[in-house]
């Protein structure tokens, strides 16, 4: 599964390197190895048997000066032998994932195993809904946002999809001219969020982003003033086209709340009414949420409860700005290869 053309036979422990493929490589977020102990305390470890090199040792593999210390390896067939022999590939996405330099052996996943066998276990509970955040009585469900089918129960799924269903009337909605400013289409994106709400969406929008999108973005993303004074001076006059989204999970982040009173006095003094430009992304009666409502903004969109900010890139937080910036088909494109990948 995970080779390249004129690889050798797999060695005996195929089995448990085809469970590490499977279920790491494959599901990379939800589960890192991490070696008790270094490149070289491995290498002692796995020589104390044999001092004969071989194929499935880390990088180290000849004994210096007759100790237990491997020198690093460096002869190039056993560093080609090693990268074809854990090399993953994934043909559909065209992704490879290369693990040959890392410093673990045969016997350390063999270790592994029931550890990992314990954590694959623990995973799949989590998937079920189980409760995570005792203190809180809360389920962690980020992955659900990847793969709707994972949610356990219907009430869960159908929000997740009717969330995504709406981002995506919206930003068309948006790009095309049908939702306009009162001062004409939208030009430019301003979002306003910290932390988790702010890096998903800085990430997508420099890696997948058009050199020309339909709408320009910027952030703020702190709590600076003159960070703040200069974004909106950059905007100018396009501050009347420009669509403010607007990102708290628990709707009352300080720092979030100091930017949007600042990019709301700048409305007022500017003539603009902010509530028909104003986006909120936040958990459903927070505070934000509440005063969206209240004073009329233009969309609100759930933050789920069981999803934290580091992890919401697959919510609204990330999937809204990243559709404001693409036509329907990358979008669609892009939530295929999340969906792909997390399977």
């Amino acid at each position: 599964m995970a080779s390249i053309s004129g690889a050798a036979a797999a060695p005996s422990s195929a089995a448990c390197r085809l469970r590490l493929r499977r279920h790491i490589l494959l599901r990379p977020s939800h589960l890192r190895l991490r070696a008790p102990h270094s490149i070289a305390d491995l290498s002692r470890s796995s020589s104390s048997s044999s001092s004969a090199p071989t194929r499935a040792q880390p990088l180290g593999s000849r004994p210096e000066n007759g100790g237990g210390v491997r020198a690093v390896e460096k002869d190039p067939i056993k560093l080609w032998e090693r990268y074809v022999e854990w090399l993953y590939q994934h043909k559909e996405l065209g992704l490879f994932v290369d693990v040959s330099r890392m410093g673990f052996t045969e016997d350390f996943l063999r270790q592994m195993e029931p550890r990992m066998q314990r954590a694959f276990a623990a995973m799949r509970e989590l998937e079920k809904g189980a409760i995570a955040n005792p203190d809180e009585a809360r389920m962690v469900g980020h992955y659900w946002l990847r793969d709707p089918a994972l949610a356990p129960n219907s009430f869960l799924r159908s929000k997740i999809e009717t969330t995504l269903d709406r981002i995506l009337a919206f930003s068309q909605d948006v790009v095309s001219g049908k939702i306009q400013s009162p001062s004409g289409r939208f030009t430019s994106i301003l979002s306003i969020g910290i932390g988790g709400s702010a890096l998903g969406p800085q990430f997508v929008a420099e890696a997948l982003a058009p050199d020309n999108p339909p709408l320009k973005i910027r952030f703020i993303d702190n709590t600076d003033p003159a960070g703040i004074d200069h974004q909106i001076a950059q905007l100018g006059p396009e501050l009347a086209t420009t669509l403010v989204i607007v990102i708290s999970k628990s709707g009352g982040t300080p720092e979030t709340r100091n930017g949007l009173l600042e990019v709301q006095k700048a409305f007022r003094d500017a003539g603009l009414q902010f509530s028909k430009q104003g986006v909120a992304i936040t958990q459903e009666n927070s505070l934000l949420d509440n005063t969206a409502r209240i004073e009329g903004w233009l969309a609100r969109f759930p933050m789920f409860d069981w999803v934290g900010g580091r992890t919401s890139e697959m919510s609204a937080v990330g999937l809204l700005p990243a559709a404001l910036q693409v036509n329907a088909f990358p979008f669609f494109l892009y939530v295929d290869f999340i969906h792909t990948l997390s399977n």
